[in-house]
């Protein structure tokens, strides 16, 4: 299980993450999108991006082109890089029945890298709800240490 999301403007963006016949992630419809302070409603949000699961999409290829950002028209946005300048990146997912909150940090050429000093293991048996919770209590703090 893997669910991802972004930050910026205080707003949080939650794209469903397919998975390629490839095996990669690739975002995309639909994309919750909501402002972190509606707590009850950015926990919806997630989880309801959760349930959607990962759906099996095609891989793009050269003759069809790599799709443009999903993020982006709910961002009003024309390109990434102006979206990724003021945005957060953040993961949570779940392997070997341990779910794992990310926060990533920028890449230097762009793009973002995981940041193990920003991630948070949480206690084995850990419910959906509890992460999710978590995840949404470190985005919150994280957003108002900006301010």
């Amino acid at each position: 299980m893997l669910c991802h999301l972004y930050i910026r403007d205080r707003t949080a963006y939650i794209p469903t993450a397919a998975k390629t016949d490839a095996g990669y992630y690739l975002d995309i419809e639909p994309v919750e999108v909501k402002t972190i302070s509606d707590e009850e409603g950015f926990i919806a949000a997630i989880k309801r991006t959760i349930n959607r699961g990962h759906p099996i999409v095609p891989a793009p290829t050269r003759g069809t082109g790599f799709p443009k950002p999903v993020i982006l028209r709910h961002a009003k946005m024309r390109s990434l890089a102006a979206f990724e300048k003021d945005a957060s990146y953040w993961q949570l997912h779940k392997q070997d029945n341990l779910y794992r909150i990310e926060q990533w940090k920028k890449g230097t050429q762009g793009g973002w890298i995981s940041d193990q000093a920003r991630s948070e293991a949480l206690p084995l048996g850990a419910s959906v709800d509890e992460a999710v919770k978590r995840l949404v209590s470190l985005v919150q703090l994280v957003a108002s240490s900006d301010a």
